[in-house]
């Protein structure tokens, strides 16, 4: 399958699934990723935020964990710089003013940035992905690019609320893998 096929096909997957699932499937995954990985040296940790109509994972549960028992990581959200067409890290914390932008996602409403070099975690947003550690995203490749800007250290996590698919066939230059996927029954280690 394409990765155009796969988005329509996980896009209406995600639809499907009910609240409670959601809810359910988002609990089992912040509680999966705080069992298996050891924070002691993360810094700098950048986390989307969710689309709500897109129904992603709810992030904001391993965001509320780390504020309160991890403070010494410093949380990062992105910014489409559409002038750029690059992702830029801004911090984030429980006191950051919110804003919509044009695509109705929630950003910070300043300027603070972050080199995104500085980051040792990332979780990146996927619709799918395959067993290679390959994603399927929304195709704009804004992470595919900002994620070559990270140290080649920094940690890639996916979340999913799926299993992989089997590979996909338009894997092109610019993809980068994963290193782990999260699911809620499994983690993915590539």
């Amino acid at each position: 399958m394409t990765k155009h096929e796969l988005r329509k096909i996980y896009l209406e997957k995600r639809k499907l699934l009910s609240n409670e699932e959601i809810n359910e499937k988002n609990k089992q995954i912040s509680a999966k990723f705080f069992e298996e990985f050891n924070l002691a040296n993360v810094n700098f940790l950048h986390c989307f935020l969710p689309i709500e109509k897109f129904r992603e994972i709810d992030t904001k549960l391993i965001l509320h964990k780390i504020w309160k028992d991890f403070p010494h990581i410093e949380t990062l959200v992105p910014r489409v710089d559409f002038e750029k067409n690059e992702i830029e890290n801004l911090k984030f914390t429980p006191a950051t003013e919110l804003v919509q932008n044009a695509w109705l996602i929630h950003e910070p409403n300043h300027r603070e940035l972050v080199e995104s070099k500085q980051i040792d975690l990332v979780f990146v947003p996927l619709l799918c992905f395959d067993r290679r550690g390959f994603r399927v995203g929304y195709g704009k490749g804004f992470y595919d690019k900002f994620l070559q800007n990270c140290r080649a250290d920094c940690k890639k996590i996916g979340l999913s609320f799926f299993p992989p698919v089997e590979n996909f066939v338009d894997i092109n230059k610019f993809d980068v893998k994963l290193d782990f996927c999260l699911t809620p029954n499994k983690i993915y280690k590539f």
